[in-house]
């Protein structure tokens, strides 16, 4: 009997000692997984693994297919997953593709063709740049194309409107009718000035015979975006209702004999993605649920459509690839594991199951970190869900750093995400506490809590990181005199913000590419209905005191004064979301009071860090800042 107890605790030894704590190095050891679609018989996921190469400063990304039921990854080409993915009408004698046209002059060359070397450009409107790049006359176009005689037919031929929308739109945008004869296509019927101030995207209609174009939802004044058609042809869309609002609520619709229906106007709720069933009876679709992003399904033709959550647990349903039988094949994630490929059972009980496991191996050997729901109550008494991160063998006995994380969006989800920068499995990794409230502004708990945030940057969401960090610091293994705060883009804007009301909580502050002046950054960022919207107004207009609150009261800028903690600056030099003179600003701020700082730039990278080795800088920096003022 002591031989087998002496064995079990060798065994439990070397297992504890097999698993450590996740680092930034072995964070980038791991591969991407995403999924792309289903074969067309449905009996096989499409996939993507991507891999950092840190030495070579690269990525290389390979296909594979995947039997629906199991089994080992198939390797496939870009040519044949192409092949596979091609946006055929029904005879396949036609098919769909985008590609960027050139319709407007703005270089120096295309006024006066002797100066070939000129480097300016010239604009008469806004949208001068977008998200990383600066415009130069080209736009994305959808395109038919003959597969006999190689012709192509420009869908928006003239026009200079985007389809894919920028910054990040695909082939979603675009998709046949069951019959082969028409074509939908998403686009911001808007130039220059107009387009920057708008949310305003329809779904177009060209009919191949006439060759006429249909706006299908005039009169919707937000996004409507995302159409699919069911097996029947009854076509389906998201839509947000008001214009300028890019994080309003998303309505699930349809279009059936003739009247458009919003399956979800009564559910207290935003759809995030969704497909079709196979039958054309349900809908499927992710939505945020308190602190997860989980599986919902509706039936549309029902007498009250209501949704119906299928998945649960302390995961995110981070989106849905396909429907193979009575399988939904679904990417999921959690804090402590990267997405791999799911499926979830349509019969009975919706049980998930690992499909893909492309990063087993590299987890066997990386500690999980505890993960724990918490309630904490907001200073307007309502009830606010977080997320504890708990170091890899925390002990309650023990004291620990603990930061406060500050999520972006300002109304971006906060559940079960994994990120291979902002994440918190490593934060945690690394000896922190991590406490991550769903303040005010966030998707999951009703569309009245979503859209508080709206001019009110800077009031009771503020209120919320403080009863946060109060929360958790009244637990005695929180080490009171080593807090931290720490976010990205909105979050970083929090950090600038705390920094001049937190009152001695905090010991040390990073801020990336946050925004510290609101009045700069109405003038400088790309796209206005986002700062006109979430601050209600112009910074002019005296008498609106929402839009002067938010350059006054809810400006960072004006909370210098109060500053007296150490704070890392990060920021990106082709981030035109928020333009990099916000993190110089804050920086010369800081410095020019004497208070220990430290600026990390990319010239070469926007409102994300893509690169791997800047990606490793950026950890690497965070975490050297965190060891030196965290002491």
């Amino acid at each position: 009997m002591r031989k087998i107890l002496l064995i079990l605790v060798l065994i439990m030894t070397y297992s504890t000692q097999a698993q450590q704590p996740l680092t930034p190095e072995k964070l980038w050891e791991l591969h991407r997984v995403s999924g792309i679609g289903l074969t067309p018989d449905k009996k096989q996921v499409l996939l993507s693994v991507t891999t950092p190469n840190i030495a070579e400063n690269s990525f290389k990304k390979e296909y594979y297919k995947l039997d629906v039921k199991g089994g080992k990854l198939i390797p496939i080409t870009k040519e044949q997953l192409d092949n596979l993915t091609v946006k055929y009408n029904t005879d396949k004698t036609l098919k769909l593709i985008h590609k960027e046209v050139k319709l407007t002059p703005v270089l120096g060359k295309d006024f006066y063709k002797e100066l070939d070397k000129s480097t300016g450009k010239v604009y008469e409107g806004l949208d001068h740049r977008h998200w990383d790049k600066w415009n130069e006359g080209t736009y994305n176009h959808v395109f038919i194309e003959n597969i006999a005689t190689g012709t192509q037919t420009d869908l928006l031929q003239g026009l200079p409107y985007y389809c894919p929308q920028e910054p990040s739109g695909g082939d979603e945008d675009y998709v046949w009718s069951n019959d082969g004869k028409k074509v939908l296509y998403v686009t911001k019927a808007k130039v220059g000035t107009d387009y920057v101030v708008s949310t305003n995207t329809d779904i177009y209609q060209y009919d191949i015979e006439t060759k006429t174009t249909t706006n299908l939802t005039e009169g919707m004044m937000g996004y409507d975006t995302h159409p699919s058609f069911s097996k029947e042809g009854v076509l389906a869309w998201l839509s947000m209702k008001e214009d300028g609002n890019e994080a309003d609520k998303n309505d699930l619709y349809i279009l059936h004999e003739g009247n458009r229906i919003n399956l979800t106007a009564g559910w207290d709720n935003t759809v995030f993605s969704y497909i079709w069933s196979n039958d054309g009876k349900k809908i499927y679709f992710t939505a945020a649920t308190g602190g997860t992003q989980q599986l919902f399904e509706i039936e549309p033709f029902a007498k009250n459509p209501t949704p119906k959550q299928l998945t649960r647990g302390v995961f995110d349903i981070s989106s849905i690839i396909g429907q193979s039988a009575d399988l939904l094949v679904v990417s999921r994630n959690d804090m402590n594991r990267a997405a791999e490929i799911y499926t979830v059972s349509l019969k009975g009980k919706a049980d998930v199951k690992q499909l893909s496991h492309v990063n087993d191996e590299l987890y066997k050997n990386i500690a999980r970190c505890p993960v724990k729901e918490r309630i904490i109550k907001t200073t307007d008494g309502k009830d606010m869900f977080a997320w504890v991160i708990y170091p890899p063998g925390f002990s309650p006995k023990k004291k620990y750093p603990t930061l406060l994380y500050c999520e972006g969006g300002p109304q971006s989800a906060l559940t079960q995400f994994y990120s291979f920068r902002w994440n918190l499995q490593l934060m945690a990794s690394q000896g922190y506490i991590v406490i991550a409230p769903n303040r005010r502004g966030m998707p999951g708990h009703g569309v009245a809590w979503n859209a508080q945030i709206s001019g009110d940057w800077g009031g009771q969401v503020m209120q919320d990181y403080l009863a946060a960090i109060d929360d958790i610091s009244k637990e005695p293994y929180v080490d009171t005199s080593r807090l931290g705060a720490v976010g990205a883009s909105y979050g970083g804007y929090s950090v600038y913000y705390l920094a001049g009301i937190h009152n001695k909580r905090f010991k040390t502050f990073i801020a990336h590419c946050g925004v510290f002046n609101t009045k700069s950054m109405y003038g400088t960022t790309e796209e206005i209905f986002f700062n006109h919207h979430e601050f209600g107004g112009h910074y002019w207009e005296k008498d609106n005191a929402t839009a002067q609150k938010a350059v006054t009261e809810f400006n960072p800028i004006e909370k210098v004064g109060a500053w007296d903690t150490p704070i890392l600056i990060i920021h990106g030099g082709k981030d035109y979301r928020v333009p990099e003179e916000q993190g110089f600003q804050a920086f010369t701020a800081a410095q020019l009071r004497g208070i220990k700082s430290k600026l990390l730039y990319f010239p070469d990278e926007n409102h994300w860090v893509l690169q791997p080795q800047n990606a490793l800088l950026w950890q690497r920096t965070f975490f050297g800042w965190l060891k030196e003022t965290l002491k």
